[in-house]
């Protein structure tokens, strides 16, 4: 497996982002080792950690406006970037990225870390991926909150917003990250520093093969490969009695309603409070981050 590292000078003018990167090594199919990176932020001893997981095409970057909020609330924050994004590394080709192999690289990591009494924030493929990763482990999370994302099994099949999205993704000569996730905020223009910064992980279309190929990973039927995994993960859910609250926005026409789905199968849902984030596109935490973390205080309080 070839493997791309965006240089450390790409990530020297990121706006609001006093972080440090951490990393952490796991190991591909093939033995090539890839290195993880994220954010370590708060209290070390906090009694609440909230595990932040970014989706498509974005990196943990999108949490910025969040995690201060936790912090200031006593919280540590913990946030990933997922193999093919931000700081961590990127394999070259699109055919060296699954869901499952996804799946395996952030539970690998979450081991190594040894991470628990997690609050699980997820949104877009944070979600498809951290739900897999609460219900494998459920030892080590306290409570879920799913904004804008799913568990999809194929069935039913995508709808149609969804469908031209993917059809985009792979038609596109250039997949431009920054005006993809604009395209996808109710609140526009983004800054320009703000745009280079979801820019800065991919100096070239290269580095893009895990972004690009991302759409073409949702279960779509249930003969894809992953769709009994999630069907199983869906079984977990079923039983799960801890809190699970749901926070989409009013604003995304890819999951519009799609948090009713686990409010009526998750046992937990039925007890725990959730909202609806108004005038927020697809990616809530950049339109109304400080307004989505709040509730994410509240609700855990």
């Amino acid at each position: 497996m070839d493997v791309l590292r965006t240089p450390d000078s790409a990530f020297t003018q990121i706006p609001d982002w006093p972080y440090a990167p951490v990393y952490t090594d796991v190991t591909a199919e093939d033995t090539t080792v890839l290195r993880v990176a994220h954010v370590d932020a708060g209290p070390r001893d906090a009694s609440e950690t909230m595990l932040c997981m970014h989706g498509e095409p974005s990196w943990s970057f999108l949490y910025r406006k969040m995690i201060p909020v936790f912090t200031a609330a006593g919280h540590r924050v913990i946030a990933p970037d997922l193999v093919g994004f931000g700081r961590s590394d990127k394999p070259a080709k699109t055919s060296d990225y699954t869901y499952e192999r996804h799946v395996d690289w952030m539970s690998q990591w979450l081991v190594a870390n040894d991470l628990k009494n997690l609050t699980l924030i997820c949104q877009d493929w944070g979600g498809l991926i951290g739900l897999r990763l609460a219900t494998a482990f459920p030892d080590r999370f306290a409570r879920i909150v799913i904004a804008n994302t799913g568990l999809p099994t194929g069935d039913p099949e995508p709808n149609a917003a969804f469908l031209a999205w993917r059809k985009f993704s792979q038609e596109t000569p250039v997949f431009g990250t920054s005006q993809i996730i604009q395209g996808g905020c109710a609140h526009k223009p983004l800054a320009p520093e703000v745009l280079a910064a979801y820019d800065a992980p991919y100096p070239d279309e290269t580095y893009k093969s895990g972004a690009r190929i991302f759409p073409t990973l949702v279960p779509a039927s249930l003969a894809d490969p992953t769709s009994a995994a999630n069907i199983a993960a869906w079984d977990v859910l079923r039983q799960w009695t801890k809190p699970f609250i749901c926070a989409f926005s009013d604003s995304d026409p890819v999951t519009r309603n799609g948090e009713w789905a686990f409010r009526k199968a998750v046992p937990g849902a039925e007890t725990s409070p959730h909202t609806t984030i108004v005038g927020a596109g697809h990616f809530l935490q950049e339109d109304c981050g400080e307004e989505f973390a709040s509730f994410v205080n509240g609700a855990i309080a």
